[in-house]
């Protein structure tokens, strides 16, 4: 009878002890989480930062330089530089809204670069309109590198913890957002907006960024259908919470306003949530961002490539190709083309980010595809392939010959993309297949970290 009186206290005590190893392993864990996500956010400022730095750094020189060939290496730096600021900006845990102009005009410095860079390949000078852009670049480039080490100088002070953020993010997001980039991100976004527009001729010039979607659809989602569809895209069974997230005073700006929402999956902490966009018109997710840590390389380029593939068919892309990849961090990164018929159409892009750890999509970007994709009267060839082929230098080593749509200014223009190589590089050359002109040269960049063209 004693030893009974002594087995209720002893199984309280350990279940008690019990209590206090699972709470303090998940207090661990817990501060594991949010010390790896304030890394990942710290990591992703320092190299958005680095980048933008150098974008000034190359304009600058480019600025004093008078020679062409040195002009275009510079300018190919830039373009670089700035659309790995773009990326890495776009990881940031601010609103895609809020950060809109400052996404735009990366993207508009690095195609700028692009076009001046077709200028001097076709032998022309940097006119003094050309160069009064490039001070204006260099100037805003200047002001935003002071924004952001003036936020560096709050980071060094202790004053940033990035798991502020994510801990606050359903209650008090726009707080913790102000806490820790947008007030002074924003700033630099209302000096964008009094930029003014660039006037040249490529694919991401304001007069084509300026023009309406056409492939969204005309129904106009209310804010809960755009919730089930967030829900739908991630899988119904893998979520546990959807909440709404802070949209930002310029949605109304952006070229696809979009419902936003904060996805938590299943058995994951609440610091690493999901952030998605929702087309207002048509009910399309725009975007979606997983910020998860990737610690591990198992996968192989062809790996995630086809895991891309499946996942793009599953969300209802179909027809559609890989075009160029990059990896970095753990991720792969792909650019996907629409294919109609046998023309490849580029305006239609989708861009996709996968894990290299185990396959996982943890980026989706189809902007472009939206902007664009559409119900197309793609003309005939009006020349051969045969006839196309005397535009191009006959000591250039043709590879592959195709159809392509390609952007250019406010039009899109059927074209022969030959792909092959020129002592010794690798290039793509696009002739109109209706006249004969050479439209466009790319080069194609290859290393262990994939393939660029530019």
């Amino acid at each position: 009878m004693d030893n009974r009186r002594w087995i209720i206290p002893t199984v309280l005590s350990l279940v008690l002890v019990i209590a206090l190893v699972w709470g303090y392993n998940q207090f661990n864990t817990k501060n594991d989480y949010e010390t790896a996500l304030t890394n990942q956010y710290q990591r992703l400022f320092y190299d958005t930062k680095k980048h933008v730095e150098n974008v000034q750094v190359s304009l600058s020189k480019a600025l004093v330089s008078d020679s062409k060939e040195q002009n275009i290496l510079l300018l190919s730096q830039v373009m670089n530089e700035a659309y790995f600021a773009q990326d890495k900006l776009s990881q940031m845990p601010v609103t895609h809204a809020d950060i809109a102009k400052t996404q735009k005009f990366l993207t508009q410095v690095a195609d700028y670069s692009y076009s001046l860079i077709q200028d001097h390949l076709d032998g022309k000078e940097l006119t003094n309109k050309q160069r009064e852009t490039l001070f204006n670049l260099q100037g805003n480039t200047s002001n935003f590198n002071k924004e952001l080490s003036a936020l560096h100088d709050k980071i060094l002070e202790g004053d940033f913890n990035a798991s502020r953020t994510s801990t606050k993010q359903r209650e008090k997001l726009q707080q913790a957002n102000k806490e820790m980039l947008q007030t002074r991100l924003l700033s630099f976004e209302k000096q964008m907006g009094k930029s003014p527009e660039l006037i040249y001729d490529g694919p991401f010039s304001d007069q084509r960024l300026n023009k309406k979607p056409v492939g969204l659809g005309n129904k106009k989602v209310t804010k809960d259908e755009a919730k089930r569809i967030a829900k739908q895209f991630v899988g119904d069974k893998k979520v546990d919470e959807i909440t709404s997230f802070e949209e930002g005073k310029d949605i109304s700006k952006v070229a696809i306003p979009s419902h936003t929402f904060n996805v938590l999956p299943k058995n994951t902490s609440k610091d690493m949530a999901i952030y998605m966009g929702v087309s207002k018109q048509g009910g399309n997710v725009v975007w979606m961002v997983n910020p998860r840590r990737v610690s591990k390389n198992n996968l192989s380029m062809k790996q995630a490539e086809q895991a891309a593939l499946k996942f793009l068919k599953e969300k209802g892309f179909t027809n559609m190709e890989p075009n160029y990849s990059l990896k970095y961090d753990g991720i792969a990164v792909f650019n996907f083309a629409h294919k109609e018929g046998d023309v490849t159409v580029y305006p239609d892009l989708i861009k996709l980010k996968v894990a290299l750890d185990n396959g996982e999509v943890i980026g989706f970007d189809a902007a472009a595809y939206l902007m664009n994709h559409q119900k197309r009267n793609i003309p005939k060839p009006k020349i051969t392939p045969e006839k196309a082929r005397e535009s191009v230098r006959i000591d250039f080593d043709i590879d592959s010959t195709r159809l392509a749509m390609i952007p250019k200014g406010s039009k899109e223009i059927l074209c022969y993309e030959f792909k092959g190589k020129y002592k010794g590089s690798d290039f793509i050359i696009y002739i109109n297949a209706l006249n004969g002109k050479e439209e466009d040269i790319l080069q194609i960049i290859k290393s262990e970290n994939g393939t660029l063209t530019f």
